[in-house]
Order: C-alpha cells, then structure tokens, then sequence
C-alpha cells in the first residue's frame, strides 16, 4: 500500500495540476507494490497510468523520472547531500566503450517498467574505477539529470564513525533511503568502505562495515541507482564485483579526447588557425578535470583583460602549468 508521504503527495499534485509529478510519485507506488510482490497489481498500475498519459500526450520517459516527495530529515542530514543536476551525456566527452555504457544504463532505466514487467531487472548498481578527474563524479551527476532524479552523495564523515557498530547503522540508513525515495545514490570514494579484508592495517570494524555493504547491497531491491566511485580498484575487496551490475572503467583521455574538449570548450573564442591537434599533443597525461581547469582558466584571464579572442599561445601556457602542477605533485 501506498506510504502517508506518497498519498499526500498524490492529493497535492493533483490539487495543483501537477501532471508530471503526479505521475512519477503514482510510478512510486507501482515500484513498491511490485517489489513487496505484487506483480499483477503493480503492472494493472503501471498500465493505468501509461492509458492517462497517452491522453493527455506526455511521452513514456516520465514514467520513469520519480520526483523526490522530500529531502533528507532527520539523522539522514548528516549522511546524504542531494542536489539536482542538470548535466546531459552530451557534455561529457567518452571513448566509445564508456559511452555505450552509459548509453545503455540510461535506455533501461528509461524502459524500467517494461523490464520490471517481464521479470527482468535495469542494471542500477554501478561501480566506477579509474584515476581522478576522469569523470566519475560528472558520471553520477548526468545520470541523475538524464533521468530526472535527485542526486543524493552519501557523506563519508558523517556516516564512517570511530563508535563499533555505528557505521554499519548509519550505512543502513542510506539503504532504507534507497527504498523510500528514488534517486541516485552516489559513494565517492568507496575504498573507504570496500578495502580488502585481511589487510595489513586492517581492523575487526572494517571488516564489519564492507560485510554489512555487501549484505545490504545484494538485498537492495529498490529502485534507486546505487553508484560507487574509487581511484584505487586495487584495493578493494574481490567480493565487492560481483554485487555490481557494471563495472565502468574510466581512463585518462589521449590527445582526439583532448582536442575535442579544447574545441567544445574554447572554440567559440579561439583566434583563426589554432590547432587543437598540437595542443592536445603537448596535453597528454592530464586528466579530462585538469583540462576543464586549464581552459576555464585561459577563459577567465580573457574576461579580465578584455579580449575578444584567445591565442594559441594562451592555451599552450595553460596546458602546461597544469602539466607542471602534476609534476610537483608526483616529486
């Protein structure tokens, strides 16, 4: 049956003409029934709502855009930031092999009901691997907005605590939030959590805490995305991989990726004969967030001088004090 939360926000929605919301927390409800088992009630729900939809000519994608009934209360403050983003796939430059990827999470979530209803399930549970700045917290961000759904990032110093069974409480918290509202739940740095048992400095409350994570991520049935991100796959449990439903691994970019977003980002204001190739060439071994930087900052020193154009020249020392950066960084 319907929550008190999910029915007061049926009546308001409706009471406001809010067609949209009111079908997506309608699309909640079918969710749930669906998974305390109700199959046959919640596909009767699910075809209900596609019939009042197609009469008022709304597109299929909103029965899977759930809308938020309420941020974060209580102790959930301390553990779960949410946003709404608004970021697209299309801003992010991918190889293909990542591209597709996304590409094809974000089709099953946007078919979600249909798989459900044949007894399938939408890949939800996703693990992001690879260096920093290479576009795993934009991942989250773009699927949250592809999809219309709050992003919710789990506050890692609000939910790891010095207490022996604390964390694993808090950790139960965010998996009932998962239940509750739909969105995209977002583990950064999640080697915090999936560090392998049996390391060296390991301690009896590790280990509890990732045996707790795999428990209560292989018993997560909701409908929420449950995204975890690391810099150190290396390090994480081998157990871990098998609970995920992909495994998306993310590299630094190599000179076509960096030309292209060295074109999308300062094309509009770049002088004529800048070459795109030759400063990706000089680029290798920057990270696609330290590039983002370099323009942004090749953009900003064009604002406070006043020029209507930027030079070659301005991107090459750009690129290049990033370069220097990462090699004091390394020394």
């Amino acid at each position: 049956m319907a929550s008190a939360d999910q029915l007061k926000a049926l009546l308001k929605s409706h009471l406001e003409g809010d067609n949209e919301r009111f079908f997506s927390v309608a699309m909640q409800v079918a969710a749930h029934e669906a998974k305390l088992g109700h199959g046959r009630l919640a596909v009767e729900l699910r075809a209900l709502i596609d019939q009042a939809k197609a009469r008022r000519g709304m597109p299929p994608q909103v029965s899977d855009r759930a809308i938020p009934i309420s941020r974060p209360r209580g102790e959930l403050v301390g553990l779960l930031s949410v946003s709404y983003p608004k970021a697209r796939l299309g801003e992010m430059v991918l190889d293909d092999i990542l591209s597709s990827q996304l590409n094809r999470i974000i089709k099953e979530q946007r078919q979600a009901s249909q798989i459900l209803a044949h007894g399938l399930n939408p890949r939800r549970k996703l693990l992001l691997m690879g260096p920093p700045g290479t576009g795993k917290t934009m991942t989250a961000s773009v699927l949250a907005g592809e999809l219309g759904l709050p992003l919710f990032q789990v506050r890692l110093d609000g939910l790891i605590t010095k207490y022996m069974g604390e964390t694993a409480a808090k950790l139960r918290q965010v998996f009932e939030a998962t239940d509750r509202t739909r969105g995209v739940y977002f583990f950064d740095e999640f080697d915090a959590i999936g560090s392998q048992r049996g390391l060296v400095n390991d301690v009896g409350e590790v280990r509890r805490v990732l045996n707790s994570f795999l428990q209560m991520i292989e018993q997560d049935e909701s409908h929420s995305l449950i995204v975890a991100a690391t810099n150190h796959p290396e390090i994480l449990d081998h157990a871990l991989f098998r609970r995920f439903d992909d495994v998306l691994h993310y590299g630094l970019p190599d000179e076509r990726h960096i030309a292209a977003m060295l074109k999308s980002r300062l094309g509009r204001m770049a002088a004529k004969g800048v070459s795109w190739t030759r400063l990706a060439s000089g680029a290798v071994g920057l990270s696609y967030a330290e590039v983002a930087r370099a323009s942004d900052d090749v953009l900003k020193e064009a604002l406070i001088e006043d020029r209507k154009e930027i030079t070659e020249e301005d991107i090459l020392q750009a690129l290049q004090e990033r370069l220097r950066i990462i090699e004091r960084l390394k020394s």
